[in-house]
């Protein structure tokens, strides 16, 4: 296609209103701080040590990043790459991993399980300004309950900050 060709498609394209005239501009976003993200792991860490259970936390950016992982010392490598993918998937799917794993026992969202790095297994809870996900917490070494109850009391512990 010539290059006049394109220029006149661009221009009746941005005239019809189907691309924006200035498609340049800034973007801003919400985003969890390493020291809320610690707090976070922290106390999840805690509230599961608490009740016996050694177990393994991640916590995620809004971009699925991991900011911080902290293991029990007893607690095992696979602890640690369950509590990650835990946090990943409840970021990328904006809700708990108990809601996740529910909602893809059907088969028709049962795929979503195969996506690199998700795990449908209860611990996992989303970091929430708003309706804003900014981040995921995993909780890996306990039931899937109590994973998920760990997980959401590291998120309390920081509940007021995300207002």
């Amino acid at each position: 296609m010539s290059h006049m060709l394109r220029a006149c498609i661009g221009i009746a394209l941005v005239a019809a209103g189907s691309v924006p005239a200035n498609p340049q501009g800034v973007v801003t976003q919400r985003n969890l701080s390493l020291a809320m993200a610690k707090t976070i792991a922290d106390a999840a860490l805690a509230a599961c040590k608490s009740q016996g259970y050694n177990t393994a936390v991640a916590v995620v950016d809004r971009a699925g990043q991991v900011m911080v992982i902290l293991r029990d010392e007893q607690a095992s490598a696979q602890q640690v790459e369950m509590a990650r993918r835990k946090a990943y998937t409840a970021r990328m799917f904006r809700t708990t991993t108990l809601e996740f794993q529910k909602r893809t026992s059907d088969p028709a969202y049962s795929a979503q399980r195969d996506v690199t790095d998700i795990l449908a297994l209860g611990g996992g809870v989303p970091i929430q300004v708003g309706n804003d996900v900014i981040g995921g917490v995993g909780s890996s070494g306990s039931s899937q309950e109590k994973d998920d109850a760990c997980a959401k009391a590291g998120v309390a512990k920081v509940a007021e900050l995300l207002k």
